[in-house]
């Protein structure tokens, strides 16, 4: 899979881990910034990100930020974007299974390393189940998508 990858100032502290991960789980990385510390504007590398997996460029993303609120937030904003702060393992996996989550947001200020390289791993190794009543849950939150981003 390609997996876009964006994050403000607070995220870039645990950007590399994240790369690290993915690619050591043999995906290919969109490195769609920050690259510093240097105070930047959350919106603008978490749109790029997820305009990424919007528009097919990438199959997934996940975003960082201090807290993962803002720029889940800026995320969802985006039609066929289905974002969510995860920071334990249980929600990073079955947000992708019952939910169709494609992009993980975390938050650098809340949870370290090692927490984060367990998340990304349960949200990359996870499928949606298809065939199961989430599916019909989905098309629902589609149509709510539909009639509210025309």
């Amino acid at each position: 899979m390609k997996i876009a990858v964006g994050c403000d100032h607070a995220g870039f502290p645990l950007k590399n881990t994240v790369i690290e991960v993915v690619r050591q789980l043999g995906h290919e990385v969109i490195d769609c910034g920050t690259n510093s510390t240097e105070r930047v504007d959350y919106p603008d590398f978490a749109q790029k990100a997820a305009s990424c997996v919007a528009h097919g460029q990438a199959d997934r993303g996940i975003l960082l930020c201090g807290s993962g609120v803002g720029v889940c937030i800026t995320a969802n904003k985006i039609k066929g974007i289905r974002a969510c702060v995860c920071h334990d393992a249980y929600s990073a996996q079955q947000a992708v299974e019952h939910d169709a989550l494609n992009i993980l947001c975390l938050g650098a200020r809340i949870i370290g390393p090692a927490v984060a390289e367990e998340l990304v791993k349960r949200f990359l190794n996870a499928s949606f189940l298809v065939g199961t009543r989430h599916e019909d849950r989905i098309h629902k939150v589609k149509n709510i998508e539909e009639a509210n981003f025309k």
